[in-house]
């Protein structure tokens, strides 16, 4: 009997249909016990012996580490795979799947509510209040000023209609973007230093790869335009967070709100942790209830398509392996 290893701490031995998935295609479902530190290499590499295939949260695994275990199938619960080294897992023979259209909705959500967060003060209001201190300084309005989404993928996509229904005008950059939804949301499609210099809020929807790394550095933030709003609810890798804070503490930015770091949890030497203008998040944009539900299930509909010979097109990232993967 095939076994699967269910990492993500949401659903470690939590019932759901992901299961009835899973066990209905004749699979083991396991789980790590409670103790165990899946991020950590050696208690991953233990939980992973006799296991072929892998419902994953964000552990990290490159080649030396993917060679040691058997595993056919690294299903991630979510859209990022940045964690795990893809060239290394396709030599192996490994497909690694994740699970497009399942949370775009809530990190969309999440943008705003963390826009709203720095641009209206939300959280220093709270602590105000509860220290006896009653501030009305007033803040500015969102409508009618200009919202840059760097990456017009699944996410950015869902964060447009959103904006404008705060009344704020929409450009982009991203030079793959649908032109059928440009031009049907009326967005400007700008180069990315044009965004830079002319939007009062740059919101970060792009993957993490060799092209994004810290694409949001020392040099771009100073073509920001003074007292812009800062959002990054894509991946922490896209950003020099030393760069950042220094934006901050100089009063260059008006706020920064975060959701991903380099490294997660954030180190508590980390410069981030000093700036009192950057509204900080656990890496919660794509939860909600809807989306683990969704977006489980579909990560075991991949493992379970996989095993009975099925190929998960859209869902597949190590796309060289179709004609190739045997379970």
């Amino acid at each position: 009997m095939p076994r699967v290893l269910v990492t993500p701490t949401l659903i470690r031995n939590v019932p759901g249909r992901y299961c009835d998935i899973l066990l209905s295609a004749g699979f083991e479902v396991v789980y790590p016990e409670d103790r165990d530190d899946t991020m950590d290499r050696p208690t991953l590499a233990r939980c992973l012996q006799g296991i072929d295939a892998m419902l994953a949260s964000t552990e990290k695994m490159d080649r030396e580490f993917l060679k040691t275990t058997n595993l056919r199938v690294i299903a991630r619960l979510g859209v990022g795979y940045d964690s795990i080294d893809i060239p290394g897992a396709t030599e192996l023979g490994i497909a690694v799947t994740i699970t497009p259209g399942t949370l775009e909705e809530s990190v969309a959500e999440h943008t705003i509510a963390m826009l709203l967060g720095v641009s209206r003060g939300i959280v220093e209001r709270d602590r105000e209040v509860r220290s006896t201190v009653w501030s009305r300084a007033p803040m500015p309005r969102m409508a009618g000023r200009t919202f840059g989404i760097v990456g017009l993928g699944r996410i950015g996509r869902a964060v447009v209609p959103r904006v404008k229904g705060l009344g704020m005008r929409v450009m982009a950059a991203d030079p793959y973007a649908d032109p059928e939804f440009v031009r049907k949301h009326n967005i400007e499609l700008v180069p990315l230093e044009t965004l830079l210099e002319t939007a009062d809020v740059v919101s970060l929807h792009s993957p993490s790869n060799a092209d994004t790394a810290d694409i949001i550095n020392e040099r771009t933030l100073s073509r920001m335009k003074r007292g812009a709003i800062f959002i990054n609810t894509s991946r922490g890798a896209l950003v020099d967070e030393n760069a950042l804070a220094n934006a901050l503490l100089s009063g260059h930015l008006m706020g920064a709100a975060l959701d991903v770091f380099k490294v997660e949890p954030l180190p508590a030497d980390s410069p981030l942790i000093k700036c009192p203008t950057a509204l900080l998040c656990t890496h919660m944009g794509g939860l909600d209830h809807e989306s683990v539900e969704a977006a489980t299930n579909l990560a075991a509909q991949c493992i379970t398509d996989l095993y009975e010979n099925r190929w998960p097109e859209e869902c597949i990232v190590n796309r060289d392996l179709r004609g190739k993967f045997q379970w």
